[in-house]
């Protein structure tokens, strides 16, 4: 299986660190049926505070419960990453994109079983646009 890349739009909440708050978070969304692919939570270092980003957020009713919880679209540029594992593809789309003068905002990634999965942020669309191609070239390469 090809590395496939998509664009997408990450629904995001700033929070008080606090016991519950995720929990409160997903709620609305799972009351209102959302299937959700991806979950982030975090403290941002230092401080009281933090953030909750899902995806994905689509159709009216789930829609409606991501803005009942306090989520709204983020507007940090983000491409979805899947496919089968290589040893060093981590690696390989790291090194494409740093390589491209292209600075990421986050990135997270995982393997499980054989699978590859991430998601990378980045600082605008143009550098987004740009990682795309970069990241299916690292892909294909790390495949030979």
């Amino acid at each position: 299986m090809a590395i496939i890349v998509k664009k997408a739009t990450l629904w995001r909440r700033e929070v008080e660190n606090r016991s519950g708050v995720l929990a409160d978070t997903l709620q609305p969304l799972a009351e209102a049926g959302a299937d959700l692919q991806l979950v982030m939570g975090y403290r941002h270092p230092g401080g009281e505070n933090g953030a909750i980003e899902v995806f994905p957020v689509s159709g009216r009713k789930v829609t409606a419960g991501a803005q009942a919880a306090g989520l709204a679209p983020s507007s940090i540029p983000t491409l979805i990453v899947s496919g089968d594992n290589k040893a060093g593809l981590g690696h390989a789309i790291a090194k494409g994109i740093g390589d491209a003068g292209i600075n990421l905002s986050f990135v997270m990634a995982q393997v499980v079983g054989r699978k590859y999965s991430a998601v990378f942020g980045f600082e605008n669309e143009a550098d987004s646009n740009k990682a795309a191609p970069l990241i299916k070239k690292a892909a294909q390469a790390k495949r030979k």
